[in-house]
């Protein structure tokens, strides 16, 4: 575990940083989607009999916290292109999957920011969430995958230019077709079955019904998720063996 704790300590010693930055980024861009959507285009509007602002909010959870704990791909990059810093771990005598968890703890704990942020700000509007304990371990398992998602994108692009690419056609996609902002049964055909495929279209219901009690199936959407960052972990490792050769 000293790997573990080593590779978290030093990317908490860099968000400790530049704390403020993240904070402003968790706080800004949430903040602007809940005013345009929420109190501008959907003030008076309801999704599936649940007021929109409601609907809103985990759908904002789940954005906001996947920019984050996926955003450490950028900062693997930039250690590994610019400091050389990942190749320090490589060297290190600690195995990969050290290396990995520790980056995906980073990740988590960068995702838990804006989440916190915009619990806040549904709760000052009056968005009336329910949370339930089942909001822990969804968040838990939600940015454990798209931590890992991020350390595999960041290990296998070869510059910033690919990274933009990765964000341009898959994340930003992603994000717009499942269920943040509209319900994918309502999408067109092809666009739902898009969503499908996306696993954040199965923790976006499970966030959503975790904090204003929609009905979903919990079992088969944590299991997809559980399923996901499993496979996203040997991929991830594999990866990593990889580029030590």
């Amino acid at each position: 575990m000293n790997g573990v704790k080593g590779v978290l300590y030093r990317e908490t010693q860099v968000l400790r940083s530049r704390i403020w930055k993240v904070l402003a980024s968790s706080a800004v861009s949430p903040f602007l989607f809940l005013v345009a959507f929420g109190y501008g285009i959907g003030r008076f509007a309801s999704v599936d009999g649940v007021n929109y602002l409601t609907f809103l909010i985990p759908g904002l959870v789940a954005m906001s916290s996947l920019n984050q704990s996926y955003g450490i791909s950028g900062e693997i990059n930039i250690s590994r292109f610019y400091f050389k810093v990942f190749d320090e771990y490589l060297l290190a005598p600690v195995s990969r999957w050290e290396i990995v968890a520790g980056e995906v703890l980073y990740g988590v704990i960068k995702g838990l920011i804006p989440v916190v942020i915009i619990l806040a700000y549904g709760f000052i509007a009056g968005a009336g969430l329910k949370m339930s304990l089942l909001f822990i371990p969804v968040m838990l398992v939600h940015l454990i995958v798209f931590s890992l998602l991020g350390i595999i994108v960041a290990l296998v692009v070869k510059n910033h230019g690919d990274q933009m690419s990765v964000n341009t056609f898959v994340i930003t996609p992603m994000i717009f077709l499942s269920g943040t902002f509209y319900p994918v049964d309502k999408m067109p055909f092809l666009a739902g079955v898009l969503a499908h495929i996306s696993p954040m279209t199965y923790s976006t219901k499970l966030i959503r019904c975790s904090l204003i009690g929609t009905e979903c199936d919990i079992w088969l959407n944590m299991g997809v998720m559980l399923g996901s960052a499993a496979v996203l972990f040997i991929i991830a490792g594999r990866i990593l063996n990889g580029v030590e050769g």
